[in-house]
């Protein structure tokens, strides 16, 4: 399985979020860190609040903060809401894509098991499992490119 860049992202922020959950985190710092587009991070922030996962502020001492304790957030809760509306694969959308199996494939019964396995295991951590102490969150720190120009 392979989760979107806006998951990966959504998720790197939530990790740094929770090294620090007493303190609000700005866009523009997130975005610094990780070395992403300022733009890119916001879309992602604003989904996750209106997801009910952190909470926003506007204005001086604003910023994200999370909305609940890190212990208390499943990864698999995070994941869902991020790819929500993400099929594993083109079939499994909601309108059924453009298969010429349908109805005689028997992929795709395997494929939602491998599926909810996965979801299970994220199931089994929350946010605070994979939190890095405050002092390794420049590890976080995402190249702008990767050798070979990929």
């Amino acid at each position: 399985m392979r989760l979107t860049s806006f998951t990966d992202f959504g998720l790197r922020m939530l990790m740094r979020m929770a090294s620090a959950p007493e303190r609000a985190f700005s866009t523009t710092e997130l975005a610094g860190e990780f070395g992403l587009s300022r733009n890119h991070l916001a879309k992602i922030m604003q989904h996750l609040a209106h997801s009910g996962l952190i909470e926003t502020r506007r204005g001086g001492g604003g910023g994200a903060t999370l909305a609940y304790a890190p212990q208390d957030i499943r990864l698999g809760d995070i994941v869902r809401q991020l790819e929500a509306g993400q099929s594993l694969v083109e079939c499994m959308g909601t309108d059924g894509g453009a298969c010429t199996l349908d109805g005689r494939c028997r992929l795709k019964t395997k494929l939602r098991r491998a599926e909810a396995a996965f979801l299970g295991e994220l199931d089994s951590a929350t946010l605070a499992d994979i939190a890095l102490p405050p002092a390794q969150h420049a590890l976080f720190h995402t190249p702008k490119s990767q050798p070979g120009g990929k």
